[in-house]
């Protein structure tokens, strides 16, 4: 019986997909270590200033958790924590050589993503497996990505991030 090879996370990977990530519309480019049916998902997810997360929570069936664990392992991150009716609730500055380097999230709670630096590397683990149809629950009253709405509010999020350096210990 082979065993399944061994996966290195290297400095050249993350080039690599930081690379992808700004040549992508989307500015941010996902490089999975799992197989989508693995219950345990883990990828890196490489962001750029510019790339829109519209807000969102993940709702998981009974028998799965639906928590997001991000630890920053290069640049910086905005996490913004809102409510059901898209009022913001908490602002948490992220990042790989702040105080705050690693977040938890539990299922349920609405967030969205705002890349402070570029390059910046998230390592995430969530339940799987995963469902393209039922991985995010969007809350209705953002913008689509691609629209000039969701640009002006991701420039607005990069401004309260950047102006008031908002930084709240987790």
């Amino acid at each position: 019986m082979q065993s399944p090879p061994i996966k290195l996370l290297t400095q050249e990977l993350l080039d690599e997909v930081a690379a992808s990530s700004r040549r992508s519309p989307r500015q941010r480019q996902n490089y999975n270590f799992h197989d989508l049916s693995e219950k345990v998902q883990r990828f890196v997810n490489v962001l750029q200033p510019g790339t829109y997360v519209r807000p969102h929570q993940h709702l998981r069936p009974p028998a799965v958790n639906g928590f997001e664990f991000f630890v920053v392992i290069q640049g910086e991150v905005g996490i913004v924590i809102l409510n059901e009716n898209g009022q913001i609730l908490r602002s948490l500055r992220v990042s790989a050589a702040g105080p705050t380097r690693a977040v938890e999230l539990p299922e349920g709670t609405i967030h969205t993503l705002v890349a402070l630096t570029p390059d910046t590397v998230i390592l995430e683990f969530k339940e799987g497996p995963y469902d393209v149809g039922a991985d995010k629950d969007f809350l209705a009253s953002f913008p689509a990505e691609g629209t000039a709405a969701a640009r002006e509010l991701v420039r607005i999020w990069e401004a309260e991030f950047n102006n008031r350096q908002l930084t709240v210990d987790c």
